[in-house]
């Protein structure tokens, strides 16, 4: 059909998790260009298997839609950290909680649901998707703990209970080479208390970023407060995903936002969060 099209030159891939692998994989082989929705796949064997693929086929253009939350900052934050605003880094707090899920009559959805899904939990890979443009590195290792709140829900579309595999709660903890701690706290079920926000303290200083505000703020150490940071128009980047898959197949614009590589990255976080969840929340080395 569309991936066999001799016409069509490139191919968006907007489903669930689940197919991503399949088409990205179909229409590589099939000579397309491929944008392909976030997450990357169900799992980390799927988003290396499509990495594979994609560098069989250097010549064309393998992207995918980036975690868009944190797009106007990332340069800026990226830059105070590398430039050593806040010194030696201690620690990262990161938390995207909302209630969503609060009531167990809530209805059953496609992010509840491993089969379409697969590892990818919350806002887990989006939010780690993130904090790898702002340090660079990947974890060492992860220790992850889930609950299920309600462990079946109704599905609307059936009208069926559905068993839930995939938590509503989150938990993890990372150690980063660099050696500062990261601790991540995910909830859809926190219905009085609602963050979207990461914190990264080191010895000189603290960021606090807030998605629900937008505003990004500084406080230098043995400061009583924060102020916020002005972001530069030049670091300020917008929405321009289509535009950027359009440049990278006219003008072999490399992908930044998002390559298979670091789609990979983030996968390999996943992966290593669920199976650590799954399995007494041992330490999961990356």
């Amino acid at each position: 059909a569309i991936i066999e099209d001799p016409e069509v030159d490139a191919v968006m891939i907007g489903t669930w998790p689940y197919m991503h692998a399949e088409l990205t994989i179909a229409a590589l082989e099939a000579g397309k260009h491929v944008l392909t929705e976030a997450r990357m796949a169900r799992n980390l064997k799927e988003a290396e298997q499509m990495l594979e693929i994609s560098r069989k086929h250097p010549e064309l253009v393998s992207q995918i839609v980036p975690s868009p939350f944190s797009l106007p900052f990332d340069k800026t934050i990226a830059r105070m950290i590398e430039d050593g605003d806040l010194g030696m880094l201690y620690e990262v707090i990161v938390e995207f909680s909302n209630g969503i899920l609060a009531d167990p009559r809530a209805p059953f959805s496609w992010r509840l649901d491993y089969e379409l899904s697969g590892v990818n939990t919350l806002f887990s890979g989006i939010m780690h998707e993130a904090l790898l443009r702002w340090v660079k590195t990947d974890p060492e290792w992860v220790i992850a703990d889930g609950m299920v709140s309600a462990m079946a829900r109704n599905d609307a579309e059936s009208g069926e209970m559905k068993t839930v595999l995939i938590p509503d709660n989150l938990s993890v903890m990372a150690r980063f080479p660099q050696g500062f701690k990261a601790t991540y706290l995910f909830s859809a079920i926190s219905a009085s208390v609602q963050r979207s926000e990461v914190r990264i303290a080191g010895s000189n200083g603290s960021l606090w970023w807030d998605f629900s505000k937008q505003k990004l703020w500084f406080s230098p150490t043995g400061s009583q407060g924060y102020e916020e940071v002005v972001v530069p128009e030049e670091e300020r980047d917008d929405w321009r995903v289509e535009q950027d898959f359009v440049d990278s197949i006219r003008e072999g614009k490399p992908v930044t936002l998002t390559d298979f590589e670091t789609g990979v990255r983030y996968m390999k976080f996943s992966q290593a969060v669920w199976d650590s969840w799954t399995d007494g929340s041992k330490k999961v080395w990356l």
